[in-house]
């Protein structure tokens, strides 16, 4: 059997210096997928994300994502709410920060991570020209690492949809111990199209393809949710699908919930 240190495919320069911390939900599978996309936003992606999530013109393909991805996030922040102060929040898959630049101006404690350096830089950059760079912590490593510590909410946009069901649970369950109120999470709904763009992209030799997005039903990531304990005192409040033009995703909140004294579980 092959160890982790085998099959996980090298980094490059800038990605060696990410910090991943300590034990938390490691896999084979999870590390080798892990060092597969911090590879390819840090080096190959880096310029194109950059450029996706500013101002900056993009071909019609890139300004329909743009849109798409404009409304997941004011989909997924508007399920959180308007003044965060005194709030911590985990922004995790942080990318450029655009997202954690808003949580900061509601007066949240963020703490943004991605596995990029260099998108982590560039977020960082933006916050400061924002005026609220001071009031977010950005950070390149895992956003499992259990040295970042306990949040009120966790912000996960197009972050665990790059990793199959099992490992996306894996996420959620390393997360869930350490979140008081509500994760807001995306996936990929699946459909006849992407389910067939993901197995056809599954041919080509890794290193001729990017990390692709896996398809999840919402019917199967509600079984996984229900049959995990760790996530037993968790449950799904609402969804909604996000299309525009070549952007399709599903966004998921995931509220803990508490007994009363009878012992009903409330939300």
């Amino acid at each position: 059997m092959a160890s982790v240190k085998e099959i996980t495919p090298r980094p490059g320069s800038s990605f060696e210096a990410t910090s991943f911390g300590g034990s938390h939900a490691v896999s084979a599978s999870y590390l080798e997928r892990r060092a597969w996309i911090g590879e390819y936003f840090d080096r190959t992606a880096s310029a194109a994300w950059k450029a996706l999530t500013s101002d900056a013109p993009v071909s019609r393909v890139r300004a329909t994502v743009r849109a798409g991805r404009d409304r997941m996030r004011h989909t997924l922040l508007g399920w959180l709410p308007p003044d965060l102060h005194g709030r911590r929040v985990l922004d995790a898959g942080c990318g450029t920060g655009t997202a954690s630049i808003e949580l900061a101006r509601r007066g949240a404690e963020v703490v943004a991570i991605d596995l990029s350096p260099t998108l982590v830089e560039h977020a960082r950059e933006r916050a400061e020209e924002a005026g609220v760079g001071h009031l977010i912590d950005f950070r390149s490593g895992d956003m499992l690492d259990p040295a970042l510590g306990s949040f009120d909410y966790v912000v996960a946009m197009d972050s665990i949809i790059h990793y199959e069901l099992p490992e996306m649970m894996n996420a959620l369950t390393s997360l869930a111990p350490r979140v008081r109120e509500r994760m807001v999470v995306t996936v990929a709904p699946r459909t006849m199209m992407l389910s067939l763009m993901w197995s056809v992209g599954r041919l080509f030799p890794r290193r001729d393809r990017a990390p692709s997005i896996v398809p999840v039903s919402e019917r199967d990531f509600r079984n996984a949710l229900l049959a995990s304990p760790v996530m037993d005192p968790w449950g799904i409040v609402t969804t909604r699908l996000v299309e525009q033009g070549f952007y399709r995703s599903m966004a998921i909140a995931l509220q803990h919930s508490t007994l009363d004294a009878r012992g009903v579980r409330t939300v």
